[in-house]
């Protein structure tokens, strides 16, 4: 009996408590915005050595490796098939469909502009994640998105002009394989580790990105700067594997539509990057936003 309680105490002190776990799921999923806010700045550097279809191709094959060797070295098993629909939605929403549609509007929008489809985003992916799993949250938790959602829409928009162009039509297209790729990644987290969601749905792309990435260096021309490299390295290894790591791990932990939340601050982190490291001009109503912002993730938080 006494081995018996003390097994049982050391259970019960390995498990984390239930708010222990949203703590620190608040925390990765956090890390992973911080992560993805430099996303943007990155693919504007990535684009100055590259073409849109090299920059995309290319860094998923960069991104497919890493993540290949991380489950060899581990010997990982393969996924249940089972899994596999859900891993070629994160495959398709946020290994290729997201990058390739935001590459393609950054040619010729700027990173502050494109910011507007991560401020809609987190709604989106709520949306997403409601329809998808039949969780309904709760009144006050779409009211608290809504409203930190139109604040993030009226400083971008304010910021870039306001004006509708053709990469608009490429970033509100990103905006829904995104919120798909989140929410099926989100749910995934739930039965396996964040690092083997995305890790899997890379080398799914592998087959795919490889041959990609040969015919697009062959047809768009490189100009290598330190610029371009640093872009490419970070959107590969940074935005498309570590940071999707500890995002899907706090998903897991949080919920998903607590967890889309926290990117309500990911376009202001993105307008902050965008000054320091593109030189881009930002209004005196970025701080304004932002104190809007965290109070709409304080009440989703709560909520």
């Amino acid at each position: 009996m006494r081995v018996q309680s003390s097994a049982t105490a050391s259970t019960a002190i390995a498990v984390p408590a239930p708010r222990e776990r949203r703590s620190s799921g608040t925390v990765l999923a956090a890390l992973g915005v911080i992560a993805f806010s430099l996303t943007f700045p990155s693919t504007a550097w990535g684009l100055e050595s590259f073409g849109p279809w090299s920059l995309v191709a290319v860094r998923g094959v960069l991104a497919a490796l890493v993540a290949g060797g991380c489950l060899l070295a581990l010997r990982v098993p393969l996924p249940e098939r089972r899994y596999l629909p859900g891993l070629a939605v994160v495959a398709l929403g946020v290994v290729f469909g997201f990058p390739m549609l935001t590459t393609l509007a950054l040619r010729t929008s700027t990173t502050s502009h494109a910011a507007v489809v991560v401020g809609l985003l987190p709604l989106t992916t709520a949306v997403c994640s409601a329809l998808r799993t039949g969780h309904r949250p709760s009144r006050r938790f779409w009211t608290a998105a809504l409203a930190g959602a139109a604040a993030v829409l009226a400083f971008t928009v304010g910021q870039s002009g306001g004006a509708l162009t053709t990469a608009d039509g490429y970033l509100f297209a990103a905006l829904v394989v995104c919120a798909a790729g989140y929410t099926e990644g989100g749910r995934l987290a739930r039965v396996m580790p964040g690092w083997q969601v995305i890790g899997w749905a890379l080398v799914l792309c592998l087959p795919l990105s490889l041959p990609a990435a040969a015919v697009a260096l062959a047809y768009e021309p490189v100009h290598l700067t330190a610029h371009g490299v640093a872009g490419l390295l970070w959107v590969a290894l940074g935005s498309q594997f570590l940071g999707l790591v500890v995002w899907y791990r706090g998903m897991a932990a949080i919920g998903i539509p607590r967890a889309s939340q926290l990117q309500l601050a990911q376009p202001l982190l993105t307008l902050v990057w965008s000054a320091l490291l593109l030189g881009e001009h930002l209004t005196a109503a970025a701080p304004l936003t932002a104190v809007a912002v965290l109070v709409c993730i304080a009440v989703t938080q709560r909520s």
